[in-house]
């Protein structure tokens, strides 16, 4: 068994090379199956609560349905239940779907 010097050091370069090329291959792969996509539906968050307007019916991420009747900075003013009598001040990232009031009707 007699090996060479250079033949092993050829060899351990070349395989560190594959381990960095698997290490790169997995952060790309990391990257785009669970950063990008997070960002993405932020992105779509930020854009729904930057259009709420008074009247729109919201849902909460407690489950309540609600409709919104002033709005604040950071903060939303919230009508729930059919007597229309329970108002409630909620932090805008609380909210999880806006459905637009009708103008029409």
């Amino acid at each position: 068994m007699n090996f060479s010097p250079v033949v092993l050091t050829g060899a351990g370069k070349s395989g560190i090379f594959v381990l960095i090329a698997y290490i790169a291959v997995f952060a790309v792969l990391m990257y785009f199956l669970s950063v990008r996509p997070q960002k993405k539906r932020q992105k779509t968050m930020d854009a729904m609560i930057a259009n709420l307007a008074v009247g729109d019916s919201i849902l909460t991420t407690s489950g309540f349905y609600g409709v919104v009747i002033d709005i604040a900075e950071d903060v939303v003013i919230v009508e729930f239940g059919s007597d229309r009598h329970c108002r409630i001040p909620m932090q805008k990232e609380a909210i999880v779907s806006v459905e637009k009031a009708n103008d029409e009707e």
